[in-house]
């Protein structure tokens, strides 16, 4: 949208917009500054909405101009708040480089975002003490198709709606999601229709299954699901509180129709190393994910798109990019980040901070502090994403080396905290210092007391451009950090490294060769070596557990050095030659030491030209067996099969 028209409003004068400045950072024309954009001249808004692409420089009045493009039916206007992350701040400097990257950030492309229709027909599992169960079942059942399950030692009320099922038995597990839930239940009993006096109901049955589309849990007791919040169809409600009791229903009831389920993450399982030949490589999504969305699948995972809350903490935690944030896609983040430390440049030669942000409690407290307190410091940029658990260590090498000089992420209480602590700890390895932080203040003063204090300034010597993947723009990002050639130490599961051999005890057997799932472990076909490029290495493990001699261990490490990108020996011996041929097959040492184990020793080997055949080759191994005096393959001809036919001849 470089050619759209930016509408400029002082809101009331309460800050200061130097237009002509922000319309040579950004290249985009600006309006005349207004006062009352959204008031008293909107008739200038209008007149610009209809003239073609526009963005308004005003996020607290967005439905109002939403609405007003609606009237005039014409698109929707693009918005960037530059009053309360830019221009009411108690800092005296001015906001207009800070204003210039806010808009520059705001213009870019958002890409489409991927999704996937979910159907829900209505059917509703309602579970819970009776009382409370069949209340609620009687309060929705005009609008869901409706199942009440009741404990069985639970007494039900005199009565018979016939507008709602009732069974009785245990709910033993569930899986899915909104759509898809699937149910199994133990000491199942159904409601027998008919009959006098008390219900009637069938044997129970432990093992039964069902589905349906949402899940109302009114029970007392743990949630059936992890992270439970974040499972969409899951209505779970204390029903002492009424408040999130009438919200549990007020959504459920709602919950009928075909909704669009954003795909966050993309999974290419050619690069997963979650393991191989069953040995167990890496785990680190698994361990990680919140809502058990992601699972084994062989020598890959899979990742249920259904149950996925989109926190990104797999992307993040993924050494080799198998798991990838697709919403938006890291090297979306990369180029934002870019931008707003390019635009900044244009007018500052100081460095300006990163304050990386979600779009709900970190922009609240943000609008606070704008409008009682200080607002952010004049050399803060905002960044707001979709899902901070997603902004891991090689986002944070990113915008300090394109020439932030520190990092701070503003976690909420919804942030999925269990993996960004470890994502800090490593970019703080890499980039040498301190300039990585995650902080969790509560109110706006808090914020404050963070941001307002001295900084060392340090970055980039020369700003980078992150292309490429997050491995990629890390080891750029370290290079442009550290001194030339550096090996900078990580913390035990970083998923960059080394490769350490004991040499005495390697075999060569190449058995971590087969099976490494990124080919950072190589051979060589013309002679026994063991190779490795540590640039390649994901520091899975699988290497370490295969390894019959317990001979290799992980080193974590970063090489900023040539000798990363290249292969290096590890181990390596002289071939043993063929006693027939010459021809250099196997590795010395080990065709030395099975003579020396089983020449004369071994009953298959007693005789010498036996243990001869142990020092040929495959093609002299293969014609020396077939002129011994045991050849199996002397035996002639084997014997025609006999066919029904043969037998039918013979009976005639």
């Amino acid at each position: 949208m470089t050619d759209a028209k930016l509408l400029l409003c002082d809101c009331l004068k309460s800050q200061s917009i130097d237009a002509e400045q922000i319309e040579k950072l950004t290249g985009l024309t600006c309006s005349k500054v207004h006062t009352a954009l959204c008031r008293a001249e909107a008739a200038d808004a209008e007149s610009a909405l209809q003239s073609g692409d526009v963005l308004i420089a005003c996020q607290q009045e967005r439905t109002t101009f939403e609405d007003l493009a609606a009237d005039l039916g014409v698109n929707d206007p693009l918005f960037v708040d530059i009053r309360d992350r830019a221009g009411w701040s108690a800092d005296e400097a001015t906001p207009t480089p800070k204003m210039a990257a806010l808009i520059a950030d705001a213009i870019m492309p958002t890409p489409v975002e991927k999704v996937v229709d979910v159907t829900s027909e209505g059917t509703c599992l309602i579970f819970g003490e009776a009382d409370i169960a069949l209340s609620a079942a009687r309060s929705l059942c005009g609008t869901l198709s409706v199942t009440v399950l009741i404990a069985p030692e639970d007494e039900i009320p005199v009565g018979d709606d016939r507008r709602f099922d009732v069974v009785r038995g245990r709910v033993k597990s569930a899986t899915g999601a909104l759509g898809g839930f699937n149910v199994s239940f133990d000491a199942l009993q159904e409601r027998v229709p008919g009959g006098r006096g008390p219900l009637n109901w069938t044997d129970p049955r432990s093992g039964a299954r069902s589905t349906c589309d949402i899940i109302v849990d009114l029970r007392r007791e743990p949630p059936l699901f992890p992270a439970a919040e974040k499972r969409e169809g899951y209505l779970r409600a204390d029903p002492g509180n009424k408040e999130a009791y009438a919200n549990a229903l007020l959504e459920a009831s709602q919950l009928i129709g075909t909704f669009e389920k954003p795909i966050y993450v993309k999974l290419n399982e050619d690069l997963c190393a979650h393991s191989r030949a069953q040995k167990p490589g890496c785990s680190r999504c698994l361990d990680l994910c919140p809502t058990g969305a992601i699972t084994p699948a062989g020598d890959h995972i899979t990742i249920d798109p259904m149950v996925c809350a989109g926190c990104g903490t797999c992307s993040a935690v993924c050494p080799s990019g198998a798991v990838s944030y697709d919403a938006p896609a890291p090297q979306h983040i990369f180029k934002r980040i870019e931008t707003l430390a390019a635009t900044w440049r244009k007018a500052v030669n100081e460095p300006p901070r990163l304050l990386v942000h979600d779009a709900n409690h970190g922009a609240e407290l943000i609008r606070l502090s704008a409008r009682y307190g200080k607002g952010l410091p004049a050399d803060v940029l905002p960044m707001e994403v979709s899902a901070l658990a997603a902004f891991g260590h090689a986002e944070a090498l990113a915008a300090l080396a394109c020439g932030f000089s520190s990092v701070t992420v503003l976690l909420s209480p919804q942030t999925e905290k269990d993996g960004l602590p470890f994502q800090a700890e490593l970019a703080t390895a890499i980039s040498g210092n301190q300039q990585i932080k995650l902080i969790e203040p509560v109110d706006p003063d808090q914020l404050e007391a963070e941001l307002y204090i001295e900084q060392e300034e340090a970055s980039a010597k020369s700003p980078i451009l992150p292309l490429g993947s997050r491995r990629q723009v890390t080891r750029l990002a370290a290079k442009a950090l550290n001194e030339a050639d550096t090996v900078i130490e990580l913390p035990t599961g970083a998923p960059y490294g080394a490769v350490s051999t004991n040499a005495d005890a390697c075999t060569l057997c190449l058995s971590c060769v087969s099976l490494c799932p990124s080919g950072a472990l190589k051979e060589n076909p013309d002679q026994p070596q063991l190779k490795f490029q540590e640039d390649a290495c994901l520091q899975c493990g699988i290497c370490t557990t295969i390894c019959p001699e317990s001979a290799l261990s992980l080193v974590p490490q970063l090489n900023l050095s040539d000798t990363a990108l290249t292969p290096i020996v590890l181990k390596e011996e002289q071939p043993f030659e063929c006693i027939e041929c010459g021809k250099p097959f196997g590795v010395r040492s080990t065709v030395e030491r099975m003579i020396e184990k089983l020449a004369g020793k071994h009953s298959m080997f007693k005789e010498g030209g036996a243990a001869r055949l142990i020092q040929m080759c495959d093609d002299c191994r293969v014609n020396a067996a077939y002129h011994s005096e045991n050849n199996p393959f002397a035996a002639g001809e084997r014997p025609r099969v006999r066919t029904t036919d043969d037998y039918i001849r013979r009976d005639h």
